[in-house]
């Protein structure tokens, strides 16, 4: 038997962990927890240098630090942690609709979503520079976010979005949440993103749109109040200057 005994699965479990390392990375970078995350390691790696020079004292006190560091890490985390089993529970392959697209099954007409509504309201609002904000349910149910706004439950349509989002709309200013062919709700609260490190020319409606389509599976659009262009974020991250063709693509692959 030689020294290393590597097979098959041990470079299986390397690459692994590799890949979950790096998930984690791309959830937390940009963000305050990754200076959590640094201090974190820093003080692991002092308590072993002094477990190595046998200074029992500290090496105590750091000990039931550590000891406790995984209770510590879930509630710091929390929203990290959150977020990475969102990615892994909504992955393409967990979408019936999907599934149903890939054998070309469907389960009624009434499934059917039609967005071209929608397009045109953006094309409209493109236009005359009117600030909006739309988020397109998934997997995820968006129902505590919808309790921020005003409730509606009226079929999507151009007229209606664009007057929600005309300047004099009370509810312009917030988000309106659709599922399916409905406009569930409109003026919705929804989170912003942590990031720190977004161009200083994204508002709150880029900020809240990310920060929604990194706690749920939603897809996002954005158009901007000063230049007009169409933006759409989807898991964490976001398309610039989509055009009409485009936006209508995405809605119709991605949904």
């Amino acid at each position: 038997m030689s020294f290393l005994d590597f097979g098959f699965l041990d470079v299986l479990d390397i690459l692994l962990v590799a890949f979950l390392l790096y998930q984690l990375y791309r959830l937390i970078k940009d963000t305050v927890a990754i200076n959590v995350l640094i201090g974190v390691a820093a003080i692991y790696l002092v308590w072993k240098l002094v477990q190595a020079l046998q200074m029992e004292l500290l090496s105590e006190i750091l000990g039931q630090f550590i000891g406790v560091g995984v209770i510590a890490l879930v509630i710091v985390f929390q929203q990290e942690i959150r977020r990475f089993l969102l990615v892994i529970g909504s992955t393409n392959f967990t979408r019936r609709k999907s599934l149903l697209r890939f054998w070309r099954v469907q389960d009624d007409d009434s499934s059917l979503v039609d967005y071209t509504g929608l397009v045109k309201a953006c094309g409209h609002m493109t236009e005359n520079f009117t600030g909006a904000l739309i988020v397109i349910e998934g997997d995820s149910k968006l129902g505590f976010y919808a309790s921020t706004g005003t409730a509606l439950g009226a079929q999507v349509s151009s007229s209606l979005l664009e007057s929600i989002f005309n300047k004099n709309s009370p509810l312009h200013d917030g988000a309106v949440i659709i599922s399916g062919n409905k406009i569930i709700a409109a003026g919705c609260i929804l989170p912003l993103t942590e990031k720190t490190n977004l161009p200083s020319r994204f508002g709150l409606r880029h900020r809240a749109a990310l920060g929604i389509s990194e706690k749920a599976n939603a897809l996002a659009i954005v158009v901007s109040e000063e230049t007009g262009e169409i933006s759409v974020v989807e898991n964490g991250q976001f398309r610039h200057k989509v055009s009409l063709e485009e936006l209508s693509s995405i809605l119709q692959e991605e949904r």
